[in-house]
């Protein structure tokens, strides 16, 4: 689950995981260990582009992954809404750790940047990418619930 939910996602992560635009997608970035900022910094980037801007760096040796089959699930049961995707997995990679993932939505992929992505959760990783191959579980991507 997601260690935080940036500000301008509140309330806004399972409208934007339902895939509503015609081009649009989850994308997973990955951060090195060595640069990042305090969750409650980071909380308050509105961009990717503004959170690469700071003192955070992304770890592009191993790239950016697309999540596939996102789907939203309203459990009415337990008043509460989760997301949740496929897992991610890296072939033979390597390069510089990586101390968190950060799930961004791409309102178009066809034409956008990093202005454009708007960070939705970070998950905390200690991983250092050593050629083996590396699949990362992603199980309950965000969970939001209410009390009465």
């Amino acid at each position: 689950m997601a260690d935080i939910v940036f500000n301008a996602a509140l309330g806004r992560v399972a409208y934007y995981a339902s895939l509503p635009a015609a081009n649009d997608a989850l994308i997973m970035v990955p951060l090195e260990s060595s640069s990042l900022v305090t969750d409650a910094v980071m909380r308050d980037y509105d961009t990717l582009s503004a959170i690469l801007a700071g003192t955070s760096t992304e770890q592009t040796t191993i790239g950016r992954k697309t999540l596939t089959n996102a789907t939203v699930t309203i459990d009415d049961t337990n008043d509460r809404v989760a997301v949740d995707t496929d897992d991610v997995t890296w072939t033979a990679p390597t390069g510089n750790a990586v101390g968190a993932v950060v799930v961004c939505y791409d309102p178009d992929t066809t034409t956008g940047t990093d202005a454009d992505l708007i960070p939705l959760t970070k998950h905390d990783l200690a991983w250092t990418p050593d050629g083996n191959d590396y699949t990362l579980t992603v199980s309950d991507l965000y969970r939001a619930s209410s009390s009465a």
